[in-house]
């Protein structure tokens, strides 16, 4: 999340369905998320890795 801040995806609609003629539109969305939250994620991770071999040991 830190290096890649966003991703691109197409939805396909249906338009217009009249028995055989279908009409569909194809539409691109970007989802973008902060820095932030990257850093957030990965602090999370780490506490969770540290935590979990501190009950094994």
């Amino acid at each position: 999340m830190m290096v890649f801040r966003s991703f691109n995806f197409t939805e396909k609609k249906k338009v217009v369905d009249l028995g055989p003629v279908q009409v569909n539109k194809e539409q691109e969305h970007t989802v973008n998320w902060p820095l932030y939250a990257g850093i957030v994620v990965t602090a999370a991770g780490v506490v969770v890795l540290l935590v979990g071999n501190k009950n094994k040991a």
